[in-house]
């Protein structure tokens, strides 16, 4: 009989220190009924796809889920296909914030960077 060993699958999305501390940060000021903050991917813009991240109140069946220290962080699981491999950042600066995905999925993006295609 041949030992047979489990591996643990790697995180779709892989998230910088700068994008947990936002997440922790998000949690901490979170409504009362959020369990985690979660990514997804709706249709939306020019080229199709956007990044959406949002508080979540229920987990579902199909999301994956990653443990941070400041919270939990879903991807949706109709999303995960198009995310594989990610790198989920937070970067701030004089005139603007938000969440920076370096995906390599991604095949082009619409010119004010709102939305992309795979």
């Amino acid at each position: 009989m041949a030992d047979t060993k489990t591996r643990e699958r790697p995180a779709a999305v892989t998230l910088t220190e700068a994008a947990e501390q936002r997440v922790a940060d998000l949690m901490a000021k979170a409504p009362e009924d959020a369990i985690g903050v979660k990514l997804s991917t709706p249709r939306r813009g020019c080229s199709g796809l956007a990044y959406s991240v949002d508080y979540v109140s229920e987990e579902q069946g199909f999301d994956e889920k990653i443990e941070t220290p400041g919270g939990i962080f879903y991807i949706d699981g109709a999303s995960v296909l198009y995310l594989v491999g990610s790198v989920m950042d937070w970067v701030e600066d004089d005139f603007s914030a938000g969440f920076v995905f370096e995906n390599p999925n991604a095949k082009g993006a619409c010119g004010c960077g709102e939305s992309f295609m795979v």
